[in-house]
């Protein structure tokens, strides 16, 4: 018979023989006395040469005259013809010349207790696959959790400037002007800030201006008018960025202030470093025309939103290479010639660095991320900052 994947049911008795038998004996007496009792298709022969019967196993001891021992019958019939061929070995009566006994123990459905087999194995993948879940989830719980965490307030330079510790590591620090306006600056996720605490600015932000690149974000009041132009004297500051008017930093939510970066990064970076823009510049700015990409990307944008898909332009805003997000960072590396992306996604750090060592210096993106630092003479943007939602 076939391995016992085919088996249904497990017919068990146990026997007692009045005297010393062999296996043949019991075997014999089997097969001879219930061939015949329900017709040649029941016999156990004719059932093993269909497969409906397997090999009977027989396992016997002989002690003081007597010889006991269980008969295993494999089956692949339905369950009436398994109690028939049980309840016929029961009938035998006789093994060689001894009187017998045979008692039918059960009858086990091989298929329950695959069933359980399964089961129980199912069991075991689901709380193995749990208990990696879980650890999984609490791993992602704790990156959340470690992600949102507010940075501190630490102190910076000689005179213990409020600032954030990303002061140290950018390459671009937001100038502000209190402690007040650090904190929310933290609670908006932006690290690189330090205040000037006063009208007078301190040394260390002197020194700070040599090495690094200064944006500053100053009240919309008097108080403001002050600083940016005490700044512009002493002080290398590549912007000045100013709350609305009447309105200082401090009273600005964390997504107006996100809101008012944001506008920085579109604007054109035109000016030496160590420049100033004024209102009146700023003004200039807006009443130009605008620039060849923005007219590319409103052209573009109609076949792009949507389709999770990126578009590579060359300088003269060519079309380069169009290809899916999930293969940008690939594609663009492997690129010659490209300078603007414009894509159907997130603009990120890590996008902005692959993006500056092959040369791109326009990014335009549905949204960005957290961006802590912007090479030189890159400019990232939006399509809601260009209108186009």
């Amino acid at each position: 018979m076939p391995d016992s994947g085919i088996v249904k049911y497990l017919v068990k008795l146990r026997f007692e023989v009045d005297g010393v038998v062999e296996r043949a004996d019991v075997i014999g007496a089997i097969f001879g006395q219930t061939e015949g009792l329900f017709g040649p298709e029941m016999n156990l022969n004719e059932l093993q040469k269909s497969w409906k019967v397997g090999r009977i196993e027989i396992n016997l001891e002989s002690k003081n005259d007597k010889t006991r021992g269980d008969v295993l019958i494999p089956m692949s019939t339905d369950i009436g013809t398994a109690a028939l061929i049980a309840a016929a070995v029961e009938s035998v009566d006789k093994v060689g010349p001894c009187s017998s006994r045979f008692i039918l123990e059960g009858i086990e459905d091989v298929r329950a207790s695959k069933r359980k087999q399964i089961v129980d194995r199912a069991k075991l993948i689901v709380r193995d696959w749990s208990s990696k879940s879980s650890s999984e989830g609490e791993n992602v719980l704790k990156d959340v959790v470690e992600s949102t965490k507010r940075a501190r307030v630490v102190n910076y330079g000689i005179e213990n400037l409020p600032a954030g510790p990303g002061v140290y590591t950018s390459d671009v620090v937001y100038l502000v002007e209190g402690r007040a306006d650090v904190v929310l600056f933290l609670r908006a996720g932006i690290e690189n800030v330090v205040a000037l605490e006063g009208t007078s600015v301190p040394e260390s932000i002197i020194e700070l201006g040599k090495k690094k690149r200064l944006i500053a974000v100053l009240d919309g009041d008097r108080g403001g008018d002050l600083i940016e132009k005490e700044l512009g004297q002493v002080v290398r500051v590549e912007k000045v960025l100013r709350a609305p008017p009447g309105k200082e930093v401090e009273d600005l939510t964390p997504i107006e202030v996100l809101q008012l970066l944001k506008a920085e990064r579109l604007e054109p970076q035109q000016q030496p470093r160590g420049g100033r823009t004024t209102e009146r510049e700023r003004e200039r700015e807006r009443e130009e025309p605008a620039e060849p990409i923005v007219e590319k990307t409103r052209e573009i944008y109609p076949s792009l939103n949507g389709t999770l898909e990126a578009v590579l332009l060359d300088e003269g805003l060519q079309e380069v290479g169009r290809f899916p997000i999930s293969e940008l960072v690939q594609k663009m590396e492997s690129s010659n010639g490209a300078r603007y992306l414009v894509f159907d996604g997130i603009i990120t750090q890590r996008l902005v660095e692959s993006a500056s060592r092959v040369g791109v210096k326009g990014l335009i993106g549905h949204r960005t991320g957290e961006i802590n630092n912007l090479p030189d003479g890159m400019r990232i943007g939006t399509f809601r900052d260009l209108g186009l939602e």
